[in-house]
């Protein structure tokens, strides 16, 4: 089997702020794999980075000279290269299907079933964030995913106010992402200003690796915790037996090229399952290639939880698709 890689930078239409800055554009690197024997066909996986998040990626560098690596020895151990893992197991079940983008034959790879999704609200000034907003409602979304953290606490909490005095909790569904950006010594009370807005869940409020913090902050919550960033870098089934034993929270969110690529997510959600902890997965901003592999994956079970998965609208460049959001839902147009 033979492999090779090549590198992408997609631009984002909008800066898109996050609690690590404000983002331009988005790094990825993509692994083809083929057979000698048959050159026409042709896996590809998508190795997708964030700077400042992705524990795989100090520099650009050495990065590409794991990819590089990695198309020269496709049997690498890959357990501290997620994102890296995640890419080539992506092009080798491409591989395996045909070479057609299919990477997990289920009822999402054939056009046949649609997967909800929350619709995803940038950081920014308290107009953009309300014109977003807006434009989420119009298009049919019933969950509404708002990243918290970067302006002012008070204004956030009037946000999120406006869209509650005029939807309810049954009709709209909210969900808040902290990125870590409370301290452990005000967390609680923001909590509670929050959950008093029917809010569905809050992710990894407090920074990760505040082990005790955040145990003791999962039992007294008023408000439905989800770790994200916490479990990254967690790689060892021991080790992810005790941070779920030890932390227990109420769920947790799966980014695979975060969170130890394909075979990665499946154990967490398996370890998930035993302990009755609801999960969702996310993409973590890969263009077409990447979401299309997370959505199949997805597909896979029959979580009826809205995913993280609507992102494939964010770049001027973006790979071509059929994959197509209508009315809060993802699926694969069927060409048939």
């Amino acid at each position: 089997m033979k492999a090779r890689f090549n590198k992408r930078t997609f631009h984002f239409k909008r800066p898109s702020g996050t609690s690590r800055g404000v983002l331009t554009e988005k790094h990825a690197w993509f692994i083809e794999v083929w057979e000698e024997s048959n050159p026409d066909i042709v896996g590809i996986g998508e190795c997708s980075i964030i700077p400042g998040l992705s524990p795989d990626f100090v520099d650009f560098e050495n990065y590409e000279a794991k990819v590089a690596e990695t198309c020269s020895n496709l049997n690498l151990d890959l357990s501290d290269w997620p994102s890296i893992k995640f890419g080539l197991e992506t092009a080798l079940l491409d591989l395996k299907n045909g070479g057609k983008g299919v990477v997990f034959q289920n009822d999402f790879s054939t056009g046949s079933r649609s997967i909800p999704i929350n619709g995803l609200i940038w950081m920014g000034e308290p107009e953009f964030m309300q014109e977003q907003i807006e434009e989420k409602l119009k298009q049919g979304f019933e969950t509404i995913k708002l990243k918290i953290g970067a302006i002012d606490f008070d204004s956030e909490i009037e946000l999120l106010k406006s869209i509650r005095n005029r939807y309810s909790k049954d009709e709209i569904t909210l969900r808040v992402d902290a990125n870590g950006a409370f301290s452990p010594s005000e967390a609680l009370e923001k909590l509670q200003r929050l959950s008093e807005l029917d809010i569905h869940s809050i992710e990894q409020p407090i920074k990760q690796g505040q082990f005790n913090e955040m145990k003791k902050l999962c039992s007294e919550t008023p408000l439905d915790i989800a770790l994200d960033e916490e479990l990254i870098g967690v790689n060892k089934t021991e080790d992810k037996i005790e941070l779920l034993d030890v932390i227990r929270p109420q769920y947790i969110i799966l980014k695979p090229s975060l969170h130890g690529g394909i075979e990665g997510t499946k154990e967490w959600i398996s370890l998930a399952e035993e302990r009755n902890i609801p999960w969702w997965i996310t993409s973590a901003l890969e263009s077409n290639i990447g979401l299309n592999a997370i959505c199949q994956l997805t597909a896979e079970y029959s979580n009826q939880l809205p995913q993280g998965l609507g992102t494939g609208s964010l770049y001027t460049d973006n790979v071509p698709s059929h994959l197509q959001v209508q009315k809060g839902t993802i699926s694969l147009a069927n060409d048939e």
